[in-house]
């Protein structure tokens, strides 16, 4: 008895969420591939990486320098005195001392520069989402699923109206 009974509320609950999402209209948007391809993401990645590329170039330059020192100093054939390796070894410290200092400010200025374009970039795909929800009447949008049915994937107008939106 207390399984038909347990049956039949499963079953009614069943045909009633049927029946309330019925009309509802929901969306889904992929943010990966919004922060990849639209045209302000793309143009944030520009900015961050011409803002970024001399101290870039700098740091290679420093990582060349400190390979050949290595490389000097490591040489079996060197026929370096004493005290020259010494001051090679001492310059070989500094320099990668000065490298790794470098490389950290170099990584915490980018992850902060990045975090502000990613910031504004997320700030104005979410007007643009909201604007199409609302001009679309969605009833639910959805970003960062496990699975959605292409069908209910609206990321190409999002990633249009943030083209439109950017001219």
């Amino acid at each position: 008895m207390k399984v038909r009974t347990f049956s039949f509320v499963a079953v009614a609950l069943m045909g009633i969420s049927q029946m309330a999402f019925a009309d509802t209209k929901i969306g889904y948007v992929n943010s990966e591939r919004v922060m990849r391809e639209a045209v302000p993401a793309v143009r944030a990645q520009q900015r961050i990486e011409k803002e970024f590329s001399k101290r870039n170039q700098e740091l290679e330059r420093i990582a060349k320098n400190l390979e050949s020192l290595q490389k000097d100093l490591e040489d079996p054939n060197s026929k370096l005195s004493a005290s020259d390796r010494q001051a090679k070894e001492r310059s070989f410290n500094d320099l990668n001392r000065d490298y790794q200092r470098r490389r950290r400010e170099y990584s915490e200025d980018l992850n902060l520069r990045q975090n502000e374009e990613l910031a504004s970039v997320i700030e104005r795909t979410n007007v643009v989402i909201k604007k199409i929800a609302e001009g679309e009447q969605y009833d639910v949008i959805l970003q960062d699923v496990v699975y959605a049915n292409p069908r209910i994937d609206i990321t190409d107008k999002i990633i249009k109206a943030l083209a439109a939106d950017a001219k």
